[in-house]
């Protein structure tokens, strides 16, 4: 898992920085428009909401910002304009599948972003359902381990559900299947652990080594997706090595 982490380490570090141009705030404030719109406007009640208010407040989102977004996926702002959530299959360099979570107001200019990126790298888009199949939709789990106890995190974990536990570089994760989520993350809740991340992501079933080279070409590729305004979340087969990482970050 240390080549994960290292990664997450990574995309964490590079989302502070985004945040700052006020990326990170679109999309955050479109997963809180999406929660709302699927669950209503009670955090309370919504457990998706909640917690795509609290990544929202981790990286310091103003409250009006939340509060805005909130009233758009209700339908309290009448202004609002119309964005949909939809997820685009493919292949990145070198056979790597991948799946691309977006939201998106226009769909037209979402694929024709995504379609530019893959295409220009040798890469393409492909057909619904011709990707899928190599994934599993995971519940996931991260949050640093500073302060905890990691016995009692794995204890904690297990009887909520967790099918597996990972402790490295100082990060937790925990994976569990979807229908383990609420009761890990009331778990959680109640020890009083807000995680960094949580939710639904679409985990490999089997996952492809490449070597160092090509792995970070295709690190760079999935970074230039993941930039792009409508994408949320880009999953993919690649295994990541700590050598992949090195070429990468060289």
């Amino acid at each position: 898992m240390s080549g994960h982490s290292h990664w997450a380490t990574i995309r964490r570090k590079k989302g502070a920085a985004d945040a700052k141009k006020g990326a990170v705030f679109t999309k955050l404030a479109r997963e809180i428009v999406l929660a709302a719109r699927e669950g209503g406007g009670d955090p309370g009640s919504n457990v998706r909401l909640q917690l795509a208010i609290e990544r929202a407040r981790a990286q310091n989102m103003p409250k009006d910002n939340i509060e805005r977004a909130i009233r758009r996926g209700t339908g309290e702002d009448k202004d609002a304009a119309a964005i949909e959530e939809i997820t685009y299959e493919g292949y990145a360099p070198h056979g790597i599948a991948v799946m691309i979570s977006c939201v998106t107001d226009n769909r037209n200019r979402t694929v024709a972003d995504l379609r530019h990126i893959l295409n220009r790298h040798g890469g393409n888009l492909a057909e619904a359902g011709a990707v899928a199949w190599q994934f599993t939709r995971r519940a996931y789990f991260e949050f640093p381990l500073e302060g905890h106890d990691p016995d009692k995190v794995f204890e904690l974990a297990v009887e909520a559900g967790a099918d597996d536990v990972s402790f490295d570089d100082g990060q937790v994760e925990i994976v569990a299947s979807v229908e383990a989520f609420k009761d890990i993350n009331t778990a959680l809740h109640n020890a009083n652990i807000i995680p960094e991340d949580a939710g639904l992501r679409m985990s490999p079933n089997n996952e492809i080594e490449l070597d160092p080279d090509d792995a970070a070409q295709v690190l760079k590729v999935i970074e230039s997706i993941e930039e792009v305004d409508d994408v949320q979340a880009v999953y993919h087969n690649l295994l990541i090595t700590d050598e992949a990482l090195e070429r990468l970050e060289a």
